[in-house]
């Protein structure tokens, strides 16, 4: 299923230390700068921490300005491409490492394997999509990783205001909208990532 052009070692997750950081974002650059700034700064963060960045390898975007600036700091930056994005010629050329996959699930699937922890930036449906997904399995048991989404210009309050909702409406409990991690500051979010404990409760809401 996996086309390796060169090996990737599997990153091993710790309980207490993120090593290596999957960061979900658009492949748009948004409608103000200050996203392209959030995505450099997420990037040379990242960097300067020594952790590993894992995306979705191509150069469009936010991502692609995210992984330049990860790279510009000195970090390492690892690429999971679709076979069908990189036949169109979107895979970053100056990545560390890569891998093609086969399609969009195995590239989820793939970056879920390498990482300790997930990073929603702004996007559209795929960065939506993937956050949840991500978090869902956290939420379900099928791993243990922490989940954040970086708030530029209040990007996250609506989702943050849906998963309340959805506590309201006895869908969700509190610790499972509370285990997303939200914050403006790349800094600060990484920090809140590090010091996160996965929640204790199952997802089951007995009925009253």
């Amino acid at each position: 299923m996996t086309t390796p052009t060169s090996p990737i070692d599997a990153i091993t997750a710790s309980p207490t230390l993120i090593k290596s950081v999957a960061v979900f974002c658009g492949s748009n650059f948004g409608a103000s700068p200050e996203y392209a700034d959030a995505a450099r700064a997420l990037g040379t963060e990242i960097a300067r921490r020594g952790l590993t960045l894992v995306y979705g390898g191509t150069h469009k975007g936010l991502m692609g300005l995210m992984a330049d600036a990860a790279l510009a700091a000195g970090g390492r930056v690892v690429g999971i491409i679709n076979q069908r994005l990189h036949d169109r010629g979107h895979l970053h050329p100056l990545l560390t490492q890569h891998e093609i996959v086969t399609d969009m699930r195995a590239r989820k699937a793939r970056m879920a394997d390498l990482v300790d922890a997930f990073i929603a930036m702004p996007g559209g449906l795929g960065t939506l999509e993937e956050l949840f997904e991500a978090a869902t399995l956290t939420q379900l048991g099928d791993h243990t990783k922490a989940c954040g989404a970086l708030n530029v210009r209040g990007f996250y309050d609506p989702m943050r205001a849906m998963l309340t909702r959805a506590v309201d409406e006895g869908f969700l409990k509190t610790e499972h909208r509370d285990m997303i991690v939200i914050d403006a500051d790349p800094a600060s979010l990484l920090d809140a990532l590090a010091d996160w404990k996965a929640p204790t409760v199952n997802k089951w809401i007995e009925k009253a």
